[in-house]
C-alpha cells in the first residue's frame, strides 16, 4: 500500500509526543509555511485584563473589605500647625471612598491656614459649622502654634464638644497636647512627639513610647511621620484591613529610610542630647499650661 509522504510527516509533526522533535527534524521537507503552521504550538486564547470598573467590583467582593462608608472627618487647622501632620493622613482619609473630610479651622473666616513652615491650607468649614456627628475628630501638631491652641477656651472647647459623640478622637504629634489640655487624656494611654512625650503626664495622661497608640476611641500617633502609621491604622479600624492595605500600596508605603535614625535610641548621641535641647522648651511651657489649667 503506498502512503502518502507528505501526509505521514504531517501526521507525525502534528501529534503530541512527536511534534516538537519530528517538526524541527523533517519540517524542511515540508512547504515552509506548513511546517511552520505544523511546529508552532496554537496561542492560547488570551484573557484581556479586567477595567477598572471590573476590578472596582471586584475588590468588593475581598473578605474584611468596606469599600463604601458615609464618615464625617474633622481636621483641626490652626496658625502653625505641623503641615505633614496633617496632609499625610488627609491623603488616606481622603481615599475612604464616601467619606467626607471637614477642614476646619479655628479662625473666625475660611482664609488658608499657615503651618509653621509657611504651607497654607484651606480650610472648608469654621468650628462653630463643623458638623456633630462626626466619625473622626483629628488634631495635627505644631511647635509655638500647638501651644497657642492649647489655651485657645474656643478650640478646647470645640475639641470637648466633638470629641463627646466622635467615634474616634486622634491626634498626631503635639496635637495630642491640645486633646490633654481639653481634659480628654486624663487616665488614657498616649504618645505624642518623643520630646513633648513626658509632659503628657502632667496633664494625667499615661504617656507610651510608642509609633501608634490605641486607648478605646482615643488613637494617638507618634511624631510627623508617624501620621503615615496612624491614618493607616485608622483606615483599617474604619474600613478593615484589605482597604487599608489597598491605599497602601496606592501611597507605595514602605519606608527606607537612607540610614538609621529618627528615635533617640537610633540617632548619634551626640546628634540626639543638642537636638532634646533645642525642643526641650515646648515640653517646659506645655507643663506650665498643665499646671495653670489644672490648678
Amino acid at each position: 500500500m503506498a502512503i502518502d509522504r507528505r501526509l505521514l510527516l504531517q501526521a507525525l509533526a502534528s501529534a503530541p509526543m512527536f511534534g516538537p522533535v519530528l517538526g524541527s527534524a523533517f519540517g524542511s521537507l515540508l512547504d515552509p509555511a506548513e511546517a511552520n503552521a505544523q511546529t508552532t504550538p496554537p496561542a492560547a486564547a488570551s484573557t484581556p485584563p479586567p477595567t477598572g470598573a471590573e476590578a472596582h467590583d471586584s475588590m468588593t467582593t475581598i473578605p474584611g473589605m468596606k469599600m463604601f462608608g458615609d464618615e464625617q472627618i474633622a481636621m483641626l487647622l490652626y496658625p502653625g500647625f505641623t503641615a505633614l501632620d496633617l496632609v499625610g493622613p488627609h491623603f488616606f482619609f481622603g481615599c475612604l471612598m464616601g467619606a467626607t473630610v471637614h477642614l476646619v479651622t479655628n479662625q473666625e473666616d475660611l482664609k488658608p491656614v499657615a503651618s509653621d513652615l509657611g504651607l497654607a491650607i484651606v480650610p472648608t468649614v469654621r468650628m462653630a459649622d463643623c458638623p456633630k456627628g462626626i466619625s473622626v475628630l483629628f488634631l495635627p501638631g505644631g511647635g509655638a502654634g500647638t501651644l497657642a491652641a492649647m489655651e485657645h477656651a474656643a478650640t478646647r472647647t470645640f475639641v470637648r464638644e466633638r470629641a463627646a459623640t466622635a467615634q474616634y478622637v486622634t491626634s498626631v504629634c503635639t496635637g495630642a497636647m491640645i486633646l490633654a489640655a481639653a481634659g480628654l487624656l486624663e487616665g488614657k494611654r498616649a504618645t505624642t512627639h518623643w520630646a513633648a512625650r513626658p509632659a503628657l503626664a502632667d496633664f494625667g495622661a499615661i504617656p507610651v513610647d510608642e509609633r501608634v497608640v490605641t486607648d478605646g476611641k482615643f488613637v494617638t500617633g507618634a511624631g510627623i511621620s508617624a501620621g503615615l502609621d496612624f491614618a493607616l491604622t485608622l483606615v483599617a479600624a474604619l474600613r478593615g484591613r484589605p482597604y487599608a492595605e489597598a491605599v497602601m500600596l496606592q501611597a507605595e508605603y514602605a519606608p527606607q529610610p537612607p540610614f538609621p535614625g529618627g528615635t533617640l535610641a537610633k540617632t548619634d548621641p551626640v546628634i540626639a542630647a543638642q537636638m532634646s535641647a533645642m525642643l526641650s522648651p515646648f515640653a517646659d511651657s506645655a507643663r506650665a499650661i498643665a499646671k495653670k489649667l489644672r490648678s
